[in-house]
């Protein structure tokens, strides 16, 4: 029955123009008939074409991405980075928690080559003392001393023994 309404305004608008003005009631009653049982249809196709609209408009609001609106802070508010905040967190805290240890292994770094300076520094004093302790202790030397000293003390001409 609805298929015979669609063609009989097509029938009519291939005839002559002085028709159709006599045809003028009818036709709004048919049109009206015919809206009728379309409207259902076209309120569904409305409705599901604002969905993929309001889909597109979140996608092109969160492509819409300039420098001014990342300068601006604007980039916080997107869709992605809401989503996405804790992983963002996470990351942030780790490269935190990376900076940090490095800083530390440098300062670490530093410390073990001053105390390696000082370690060499303390090894050629220490060998120094050794060597000047050890030219003082011979023999000779001694001699040296005590004969300048004008002691009484005498090297002794037998050697020395064992007491058991």
């Amino acid at each position: 029955m609805n298929n015979n309404k669609t063609h009989a305004p097509e029938a009519q608008n291939s005839e002559s123009p002085k028709k159709n003005k006599d045809n003028y009631p009818n036709q709004t009653k048919q049109m009206d008939e015919e809206k009728r049982y379309e409207e259902p249809v076209a309120e569904q196709s409305i409705s599901s074409k604002s969905e993929p609209v309001q889909e597109q408009a979140k996608n092109e609001s969160s492509e819409n991405v300039s420098f001014i609106s990342f300068i601006g802070g604007d980039i916080l508010t997107h869709e992605f980075l809401r989503r996405q905040k804790g992983l963002l967190i996470l990351i942030l805290i780790y490269t935190i928690f990376y900076i940090a240890n490095r800083y530390a292994c440098q300062q670490e770094l530093i410390e073990i080559d001053r105390l390696k300076k000082e370690l060499v520094d303390m090894k050629y004093n220490t060998l120094t003392r050794s060597s000047e302790l050890t030219e003082k202790s011979r023999q000779s030397k001694i001699e040296e001393y005590v004969s300048k000293e004008e002691s009484n003390l005498q090297t002794s001409t037998t050697p020395p023994y064992l007491i058991k």
